[in-house]
């Protein structure tokens, strides 16, 4: 060992004779036994989760069809019935196309009924998979109510019941809906993932909003043209902007620096750039198609950022480490 630290382990001695307790860090004997490594011998103290690239998806999916349900609500009370009806579209293949992706990244359909077995409300991800299966339950038959109605199946009062009960099922599709765009936030954050525990307030906020954007997006890019609808994804890119300025201010230092430095951090940094600025920019100058596309392009890579960043900081034991002393001080 070298001459310094001789001397230093000479006064952690006297420290300790004189006093019983040393209070310093310590001496880095150079070749020692112990690696320099930060946290716990350099493995991870938490589990990083294993998801693969369903859960990104199925969290964008999720957020498209079940923002499309409060539009659709909107836009029934507005008497816009084309809007209504593809929004409720879009709520019904979300409907189908999010079980595949849960049932693809579990394996095995049953561990996907499993998880309906019990209700606990303690548990965001039980919670998450009776939103989607209510929220299916609502989208479906609202779905089937404004068909029989488009196309004329009853008459009269018949006819009326029919609006009625397809207006319920569409009000009720909407409220689940916002839950199923939102609750993924809320799962993520609820857990000891730094970057993810961290931001836990910010999530839902953000995948919500990106919902929404993204949902107004595709229904513009299929043909409906509308100033509400216009007004959303204008409002969306907005707040993106502003939680991205947020995002970039609001620093933990080690703690989350999964989500600003690396792949990972291009990527978050790339997606606010596209849902963010350049869609709001895009929008200002008229270019609705390639601003609905920017936004929705930017949602998709933000899910993928986000999952990529919990397996980061999840892997990174002085991540967990400073995260723990920020919330104990």
């Amino acid at each position: 060992m070298s001459k310094p630290d001789e001397q230093g382990l000479d006064k952690l001695r006297e420290e300790a004779w004189d006093h019983g307790v040393v209070a310093g860090r310590g001496v880095d004997i150079a070749g020692g036994p112990i690696p320099r490594v930060s946290g716990y011998y350099g493995q991870p103290v938490v589990r990083p989760p294993v998801w693969t690239w369903e859960i990104p998806i199925y969290f964008f999916v999720g957020g498209l069809s079940g923002m499309s349900a409060p539009i659709a609500a909107a836009a029934l009370f507005l008497h816009h019935a084309g809007v209504t009806r593809t929004a409720m579209y879009l709520c019904a293949l979300g409907a189908v196309i999010s079980p595949i992706l849960l049932i693809l990244d579990l394996g095995r359909p049953r561990l996907f009924i499993n998880m309906l077995r019990v209700f606990k409300p303690q548990s965001a991800m039980s919670m998450g998979a009776w939103i989607l299966v209510l929220f299916s339950m609502f989208a479906f038959p609202g779905l089937i109510c404004l068909e029989a109605h488009h196309f004329h199946f009853f008459d009269g009062a018949l006819d009326g019941i029919l609006r009625a009960l397809g207006a319920l099922f569409i009000c009720g599709s909407a409220f689940f809906g916002v839950l199923l765009a939102t609750y993924t936030g809320v799962l993520i954050g609820a857990t000891v993932i730094p970057a993810w525990f961290l931001h836990r307030t910010l999530l839902p906020i953000h995948f919500g909003i990106a919902g929404l954007g993204s949902a107004a997006g595709l229904l513009e890019l299929l043909g409906h043209r509308i100033a509400p609808l216009h007004f959303i994804g204008f409002t969306a890119a907005g707040i993106e902007t502003a939680l991205g300025i947020w995002l970039l201010c609001n620093r933990h230092g080690a703690a989350d620096r999964a989500l600003h430095h690396g792949t990972v951090g291009w990527c978050i940094r790339i997606a606010e750039l596209l849902s963010g600025p350049i869609a709001f920019s895009l929008r200002l100058a008229g270019q609705v198609p390639l601003a609905a596309t920017t936004f929705m392009l930017g949602a998709l890579l933000s899910r993928f950022g986000w999952i990529g960043a919990g397996k980061v900081s999840g892997a990174d034991p002085e991540a967990v480490f400073a995260s723990q002393r920020q919330q104990s001080s």
